[in-house]
């Protein structure tokens, strides 16, 4: 079985569309066809079964994905075996991360990364958290950066992936932000229990910071006076006077200094959010990864906490 038509298998069974698929591995929708059908030939059995859905996985398909997936990552490996055995390779390095998290933390260290490494090719790729770890997975990037998910309200998590291996980088602070006319220091959780709150759409990781920081504060639900698709949307909403908002400090930074939004001392016992780096195991680590991992953790707090640089 060819790494090219395991790649293409595992696109159609995420997509579950063919025409997707196709954009995701920059192929045209014949070809993407000819290669499903190839491996089916060449396994003796159908993959997918079509319905009203798109195409689904049939019990072949299911019991071949989780082999694509290994097989694709060892391929991985040995690659990165080959390379760690030449003298002087530097080799590539993709990076995902969140927008906020690319922009206030990571481009000032990786501008100083790239001035160490000069031989080693960058790429810096910004995505939202779920489609980071499906790229992390699938091997598109190397290394990415993301704020924790909460626990679920209920108390139960997710089995941690055991692909992934994880380091929490810092806490970042969470900031209470409310229109420029509110100067108050301080509100207790009374007051903000009649407030309304413009927030992210219910399954985003800084929905889900909201949602725990509001149960863990005994308020339940927050009322929402509107749903914004980013950050950016809610300081701008929250600055317009539609409500208030909760969010990691370091994505409305340059609002509170340019006194677009008010920042208000938020009551909760939940005050902060983990800042997580999290990298697929390997059997041999790439060697531009594995200097990035281990510049990374020689400099890791002055990385997060540019006070430090400032005061070194």
């Amino acid at each position: 079985m060819h790494p090219r038509l395991l790649k293409t298998f595992l696109a159609v069974a995420r997509t579950r569309n063919v025409t997707r698929a196709a954009q995701e591995v920059n192929l045209a929708q014949s070809s993407v066809s000819d290669q499903i059908q190839a491996l089916e030939t060449e396994l003796g059995t159908s993959l997918f079964t079509r319905s009203r859905q798109g195409l689904d996985l049939t019990p072949a398909g299911e019991a071949l994905k989780p082999y694509a997936e290994d097989l694709l990552a060892l391929a991985d490996d040995a690659r990165a075996a080959i390379d760690a055995t030449r003298a002087g390779t530097a080799g590539s390095l993709s990076i995902g991360a969140l927008e906020t998290i690319a922009s206030a933390r990571l481009a000032p260290w990786l501008a100083s990364f790239r001035a160490d490494h000069a031989g080693i090719d960058i790429k810096l790729r910004i995505a939202g958290s779920g489609d980071l770890l499906r790229r992390l997975g699938e091997g598109e990037i190397d290394v990415a950066f993301c704020f924790e998910r909460p626990t679920q309200l209920d108390g139960n998590t997710d089995a941690p992936d055991q692909r992934f291996a994880r380091r929490v980088v810092a806490h970042e602070p969470l900031a209470l932000i409310a229109p420029p006319g509110d100067n108050r220091a301080d509100v207790d959780l009374t007051a903000l229990a009649e407030k309304h709150f413009v927030a992210t759409e219910t399954g985003c990781v800084y929905r889900a910071m909201v949602d725990k920081a509001f149960a863990e504060a005994g308020l339940g639900k927050p009322s929402l006076a509107a749903e914004a698709g980013s950050i950016d949307a809610i300081a701008g909403l929250v600055a317009a006077g539609a409500g208030f908002g909760l969010v990691p400090r370091l994505a409305v930074a340059a609002a509170i200094d340019r006194a677009e939004v008010a920042e208000l001392a938020w009551p909760g016992p939940v005050r902060s959010t983990d800042i997580v780096m999290i990298w697929r195991r390997r059997r041999v680590l790439p060697p531009a990864l594995k200097a990035l991992l281990e510049q990374f953790q020689e400099k890791c707090a002055t990385v997060f906490r540019p006070e430090l640089r400032k005061n070194k």
